[in-house]
């Protein structure tokens, strides 16, 4: 049941009136049993299962290491909880791809092993609230929370439907309590809830949907290509995995903000960031809190005595986790080894940044601004085309041919077979994000109640008539 469903616009208000007329007591079994129903619509075998495994087993975990008394009695609790979880995750995700490359090793090094390939198993979500379990575990560990003691509360906090499937990671301490408050109408809630739902599906429809028509077209016979076509692809697919996650997170937020819950905020103009580092403060900032306590932290710790280089080689594994997190692919790791080699490297770049730029006179000037976002966002546009491409050879391909002249443009073809239509409605809905975007700040919310609702009537607008009709699935679906 997609954000972009005809099946959630209609879900979604039969929950709510629901939660509203029930008694208080009674609310937090209303957004349970919504939350198990929008998991089961998915109709993927093994998947209400694995959430509930994952839910009695972090459960039990949670229990015995508040009651441990032993550090380690409670060190084993928490190792054993997270390797349960983590099992549940192969499991479920990485067997396929781990029996390929263990085929693949074996005929590498002339090892007579039989190795049977394995069936796929599709578990969409359980990335998302295994790492949320995990959290929870370590949290309890550090004394940080208590173990939740009521079940029903701590299976919601887990499989919340507006951020089961994408997101944001919550954390217990963030989430839980919010569940139990009691529930008083607030107009401003559902106000801006529904108008931020409104803004992602504009961003997910109109913009990505329709850049996602561009990039298809060449990212899924990119030897049809070279140079120009392939550089806008890949600038193309940057905004499109942009606008289509940053999409899910506001409609995720503004379907919460409706039973007065506020989700972690995912995104923060990551675009405009100065450094990879600044950039992943900016971009799906619950995962990259996680992996910055999880395991950037302790790796960091355990390898202080290495000093810089303790800290770019956690920086590093932390980001290859990132990488295989996101999937069971030689692409997935490589984007993530990408990331973490950019930041291990400014480890030891920093202390001489200063001093550059002082000695070439553009120390807090504008144009070195301009200059670091410009240099980061094609950093990251870079490791953007591991994460889109369908193999490594044709990762390799955009890589190397994208500037080697024009073979192809593409954009003839593409928009005669499209309509040249397509290219103005992008434009018009580009414009009409960008003048909505700013309404979305606090000085933008001051603007003159018409002109605001002017903007709000031409995004409702765009989405009926410049959006692209098709239930297209959100890129990070399948995480």
């Amino acid at each position: 049941m997609p954000f972009n469903s005809l099946k959630y616009f209609l879900f979604l208000p039969v929950v709510y009136f629901l939660y509203y007329f029930v008694g208080e007591r009674a609310r937090w079994c209303v957004l349970l049993a919504a939350s198990l129903l929008f998991y089961a619509a998915l109709n993927v075998p093994y998947l209400p299962v694995v959430l509930g495994l994952v839910a009695v087993t972090t459960y039990a975990f949670g229990i015995w290491l508040d009651e441990a008394e032993s550090p380690k009695a409670k060190r084993a609790l928490l190792w054993g909880g997270v390797a349960a979880n983590v099992a549940i995750l192969v499991v479920m995700k990485y067997l396929p791809f781990l029996s390929e490359n263990l085929k693949l090793l074996s005929t590498l090094l002339s090892i007579d092993t039989q190795v049977q390939p394995v069936k796929v198993f599709v578990a969409i979500g359980v990335s998302y609230y295994v790492f949320q379990a995990i959290s929870y575990l370590f949290d309890i560990y550090l004394d940080i929370e208590k173990s939740e003691r009521h079940f029903g509360y701590f299976a919601l906090y887990l499989s919340f439907f507006p951020k089961l499937l994408q997101g944001p990671i919550e954390r217990a301490g963030d989430l839980i309590p919010q569940l139990k408050n009691k529930y008083e109408f607030d107009y401003e809630n559902v106000r801006f809830g529904l108008l931020l739902f409104t803004w992602g599906l504009f961003k997910k429809v109109v913009i990505a949907d329709r850049l996602g028509l561009y990039v298809d077209h060449v990212y899924n016979d990119v030897h049809a290509f070279a140079g120009l076509p392939l550089l806008a692809a890949t600038y193309a697919y940057a905004f499109q995995i942009y606008m289509d996650f940053s999409g899910y997170t506001d409609m995720a937020l503004g379907s919460g903000l409706l039973f007065n819950i506020n989700l972690t905020q995912n995104f923060n103009s990551p675009y405009l960031a100065t450094s990879v580092a600044d950039f992943w403060r900016r971009w799906h900032i619950s995962f990259s809190r996680w992996i910055l306590d999880y395991v950037f932290k302790p790796l960091q710790m355990q390898w202080r005595n290495w000093k810089n280089w303790g800290t770019a080689t956690a920086l590093v594994v932390a980001f290859l986790v990132s990488g295989i997190w996101h999937g069971a692919s030689w692409g997935f790791v490589i984007w993530g080894g990408l990331h973490g080699l950019y930041m291990g490297c400014s480890v030891f770049y920093r202390p001489y940044q200063k001093k550059l730029h002082k000695a070439l006179a553009v120390e807090k000037t504008r144009f070195l601004k301009g200059w670091q976002i410009f240099v980061t966002f094609n950093m990251v546009s870079v490791a953007w085309v591991f994460f889109r491409a369908a193999n490594l050879a044709d990762a390799k391909y955009v890589i190397t041919n994208m500037f080697h002249g024009i073979k192809n443009l593409g954009l003839g073809e593409f928009l005669l077979s499209q309509g040249r239509a397509c290219l103005n409605e992008l434009i018009a809905s580009i414009a009409i994000a960008l003048i909505c975007g700013r309404l979305f700040t606090e000085k933008g919310r001051q603007t003159n109640i018409l002109v605001r609702f002017a903007v709000y009537a031409a995004v409702v607008l765009a989405c009926l008539n410049f959006g692209i009709s098709k239930e297209a699935k959100f890129i990070y679906f399948v995480f």
